[in-house]
């Protein structure tokens, strides 16, 4: 064990007082200052920045610990040799014992607490203690900061020499560039040429980054080997392993590195989970603003990706890449190509909307119903409160409902179905391209390898439970595992929680339909004139708002809730355990958003009756109906405040004040003033910013807007406008919070994005079912062609609000229902009219279902499968049509498989060649000798070389093409 590695930090050594001198000199030694310092005498490094007090060596990892000291401490660094921590252990000791009894005045259940406090907290540092040991014998160098500006709180920085990064980066298999580069040629087909057609013209809006560097080069890359490091460029060290890599291969170590001194091992995981160790992250390259604020990539994100100056341009992915890993470099990508999607369906949703304007005065039957010649009494919304009323007076709701419910909108529909499989394709081809350039080709198989051992430390410990319960059942060769026996308590838990969540979630809606029920009758009973005349504008709206604020407040809950349960099923993995968590969060806040949704399209003035029969739900609630012009309005209100309520509330407000407000209370908490805060570290600066959950948040609130954008779209040709606007405000947002507010994430490899995927395809399989239903069932489209083509006398759509609406006398009223005040429009009403289709009270079979129902509900069917299908088999051929992998792709990936059997196979006959001449050096330099024997070896002919040479030669092109495919 190398303690010469694990050093204080230089220059923050001092007494401890009177109780705590220390008479041995080997005590007050120091690193040497020439290390830190040039021949000038100025500091190699700033003391800001991210290294050693040495100045060379760059931090690659920082832990933080509580600590805890006497107030005649000051700030020091604590030296770690072996005397040093016999000594301090032996003062404790006797400090303890020498220590005066209670006073009377103190409580001895309080000093018992204190004392039990001592001992955690010394178990804890033991714990630390025997872990650093072990990170140093993994050749890890470390350096301890407990004299740090933040009280309470001290620093374990780790630095990773080159050689435990080579020895790590050969076991990781990491893809590093070789000296071998080659030129990219770019595709010949037409879809390559517009592709670069577009990225010359948008030439202004990329980001200047990366501007030295030829775009038509690549270097040609192969996992890290330290038996063939002459094939890598290592001119330059430092460089070589970038900061994220260095990282993720410290991240690596630290996982794999095992504290066997509590009961049972306890890995890095572990111990951040019993509170060992307070946090633990990767430090940001340097400031952003300042005098200390060097050209860093950090810098450069902000300038030319984190700030809403730049709004307009597109992302840097290869930086944010480099700076943040693949993972979170994937998700970026995604958001972008999607909002990029957005534009096209945002153009063609305005398109349609103006469609609507232009044509409202054009259709015929809202023109029917504003016509006040038409003098047509409808029956009462209400029991008892409500009255008759005309209408005409639905005129404002029936031209509103045309902007959104004209023929453009089935049209709007298909194309949005078209424009979910041309997303998804998009996406796929976008993905294999940055595969492609990031070196990810293949990585599948070598993720599965790397992760499969790596357990989670829950289920390590539940495992070791597990084990200590059967030590003497179970046989020492059988390796113990948790079953589906053992996890059966939890996954019943999790299906009784999720069911009765989602039986909440109906609830939370069946009440907000009986607020608006009784809201709609107090209002209807009110004196107000200005409350009466304005009754469903009233309603509609804080329903909506009451829905929008539910959503809000149960997605915090259903998280929580989701995360809880996934704890208790104790997934193996940390991959299993994301999926899972990303399932149950999914499923419960799509129910939580999309439920009171689903109510209004679907369900909403199908349960109703008829006047004389209606259906009552708790005693006297009378079911709600829709509107004359059907409840579209209705549904296009609520998916408006509700899309637009979750992004301005929960996705932006919330994102950009919980952190702050967060940074804040921390800031607080450590009773920082500004001028102590400009003078920390780097390590210290980065312990203030918030910790990196994850990016399954992010991925989440674009899912549920993905899904608000395409199944509802047919109600709401807007969203798609009102999703671009908020994603180009999401990406600055997020920037800036992972450029400024959180800490650097641990650089993770990832190919694609994941379960994310799966749910984005399923939403495009679902949308165009939900879209042929709101079409068919909620949209009048469906009746209007039917009454058109079957019983127009003209083939216009003149008659058809008198041909929707039924007869109903008022004498057939059940008792007490009827009206207040009958005479409320100055005349007696015998006959209202309700819009169904059903037999007039004179017929045979009076308020039965008229045959035009019939006619009209084989028709939505009909429309049902005939709009399913086609879509469906027109998503099929785009989806056959475009390739997943682009051509040009293909290409350079086969062309990468054959320079590299060719830079292998040159090297193994260079090899041959050198061990050959060498060979023959030896032999013919060394002369026979008189004692010679003749049977000793002898060099071979030149006849048997060239013979040999020749075979080499066929051999090799024989092999080669196997290579290649």
């Amino acid at each position: 064990m190398r303690r010469s590695d694990y050093l204080p930090v230089a220059g923050e050594e001092k007494n401890l007082g009177a109780d705590f001198v220390n008479t041995d000199a080997r005590s007050n030694e120091s690193i040497p200052m020439k290390n830190m310092y040039t021949d000038e005498g100025s500091p190699l490094y700033p003391r800001l920045g991210p290294y050693f007090t040495d100045g060379r060596r760059r931090v690659d990892y920082v832990l933080a610990y509580q600590i805890q000291k006497p107030n005649s401490i000051r700030r020091q660094s604590s030296k770690f040799s072996d005397n040093n921590f016999i000594r301090r252990l032996r003062r404790s000791m006797s400090m303890r014992s020498s220590r005066a009894p209670l006073q009377p005045k103190e409580d001895p259940e309080i000093a018992a607490q204190k004392q039990r406090t001592d001992y955690h907290e010394d178990d804890k540092r033991f714990r630390r203690e025997e872990f650093e040991e072990n990170l140093l014998e993994t050749g890890l160098e470390l350096e301890k900061d407990e004299g740090s500006k933040i009280p309470g709180i001290g620093f374990l920085k780790i630095h990773a020499p080159w050689d435990v990064l080579c020895r790590e980066a050969e076991f990781m298999k990491l893809k590093m560039p070789t000296k071998k580069v080659y030129e990219v040629k770019q595709g010949s087909n037409l879809v390559e040429k517009i592709r670069l057609f577009i990225h010359k013209v948008t030439t202004p809006l990329h980001p200047k980054v990366d501007a030295n560097r030829p775009q038509s080069v690549k270097s040609l890359s192969h996992p890290f080997s330290r038996e063939k490091q002459h094939l890598f460029d290592l001119s330059d060290r430092d460089t070589f392993f970038d900061s994220k890599t260095r990282n993720s291969i410290v991240y690596e170590v630290l996982k794999r590195t095992r504290c066997t001194r509590a009961k049972y091992s306890m890995g890095i995981t572990s111990l951040l989970a019993n509170g060992v160790y307070t946090s633990a992250y990767p430090l940001h390259d340097g400031d952003i603003e300042g005098v200390n604020a060097e050209p860093n990539d950090r810098k450069l994100l902000y300038e030319q990706w984190a700030s809403y100056s730049v709004f307009y341009k597109y992302q840097p992915i290869g930086l944010i890449r480099k700076y943040f890993g693949e993972k979170v470099g994937l998700y970026f990508a995604w958001l972008g190509v999607y909002t990029q999607m957005l534009i096209p369906a945002a153009i063609v949703g305005v398109i349609v909307f103006l469609y609507g304007c232009a044509t409202v005065d054009d259709n015929i039957p809202s023109m029917e119903i504003c016509d006040p010649r038409n003098n047509i009494t409808m029956c009462p919304l209400c029991d008892h409160a409500c009255s008759y009323w005309k209408l005409v007076t639905a005129c404002g709701t029936a031209r509103a409902s045309h902007l959104f419910d004209n023929p453009a909108t089935v049209f709007f529909s298909i194309f949005m179905a078209l424009w979910a499989v041309l997303f998804m394709e998009h996406w796929k081809r976008r993905q294999m391209r940055l595969n492609y350039i990031w070196d990810l080709t293949g990585f599948g198989e070598e993720e599965e390898e790397e992760h499969k051992d790596h357990n989670r430390a829950e289920y390590e410990f539940r495992v070791m439970q597990k084990t200590m319960k059967q030590e003497h059942s179970t046989p020492k060769d059988e390796k113990v595992k948790l079953t589906c026996t053992d996890r059966m308590p939890a996954y019943l838990t999790t299906v009784v929680m999720m069911s009765f969540m989602i039986l909440v979630t109906f609830a939370i809606v069946f009440g907000v339909i009986l607020y608006r029920i009784s809201i709609k009758a107090a209002l209807h009973m009110s004196n107000y004139p200005v409350a009466r005349s304005n009754i469903r504008a009233t309603v509609k709206t804080t329903a909506a708002i009451i829905n929008l604020i539910v959503i809000i407040i149960m997605d915090e809950i259903y998280g929580a809730i989701a995360r809880w349960l996934n704890t208790l099923e104790v997934p193996k993995t940390d991959k299993s355990y994301e999926e899972r968590l990303i399932f149950k969060t999914f499923v419960l806040k799509f129910v939580n958003a999309f439920t009171p949704i689903v109510y209004l399209a679907f369900f909403r003035g199908r349960l109703v009756g008829r006047p004389g029969n209606y259906l009552y739900v708790v005693g006297s609630y009378r079911m709600e109906e829709c509107a004359h012009a059907g409840c579209l309005m209705e549904l296009c209100i609520q998916l408006c405040i509700t899309m637009l309520g979750k992004q301005l509330i929960q996705n932006n407000l919330f994102e950009i004040g919980i952190p702050k407000l967060k940074k804040l209370l921390r800031r607080r908490k450590s009773d920082m003033e500004e001028e102590v805060n400009k003078s920390l570290q780097r390590h210290e600066k980065d312990h203030i910013l918030g910790p990196f959950v994850g990016l399954s948040p992010e991925y989440m609130e674009m899912i549920i807007q993905f899904g608000m954008v395409t199944l509802f779209v047919a109600s709401f040709p807007l969203a798609p406008l009102f999703a671009l606007l908020n994603n180009i405000i999401e990406i600055r947002l997020d920037a800036k919070k992972f450029v400024m507010e959180l800490r650097r994430p641990i650089a993770a490899k990832a190919k694609d994005i994941g379960i994310w995927y799966n749910l984005l395809r399923g939403l495009s399989k679902v949308a165009v079912i939900v879209n042929a239903f709101v079409i068919s069932f909620t949209s009048d489209f469906i009746p209007r062609l039917v009454y058109q083509y079957m019983y127009s006398l003209d083939g216009t759509m003149h008659g058809f609000v008198n041909h929707t609406l039924s007869y109903f006398n008022v004498s057939d009223f059940q008792p007490g229902t009827d009206p207040l005040q009958p005479m409320h429009l100055g005349y007696k009403v015998d006959v209202c009219r309700y819009k169904d289709y059903r037999e007039p009270p004179s017929s045979s079979a009076p308020y039965e279902l008229s045959k035009e129902f019939w006619a009209v509900l084989a028709a939505r069917l009909a429309f049902v499968v005939v709009f399913q299908n086609v879509v469906m088999l027109m998503s099929d051929f785009v989806d056959w049509l475009i390739p997943d992998i682009p051509k040009d792709i293909s290409l350079q990936i086969h062309k990468e498989k054959i320079l590299m059997v060719e830079l292998f196979m040159k090297e193994e006959q260079g090899k041959r060649l050198a061990a050959r001449d060498n060979h023959n050096q030896d032999n013919c330099t060394s002369l026979p000798s008189a004692n010679q024997s003749p049977a000793q070896p002898r060099s071979r002919p030149a006849t048997h070389a060239v013979f040999w040479e020749k075979k080499r030669k066929e051999r090799e092109a024989n092999v080669a093409p196997v290579y290649n495919m």
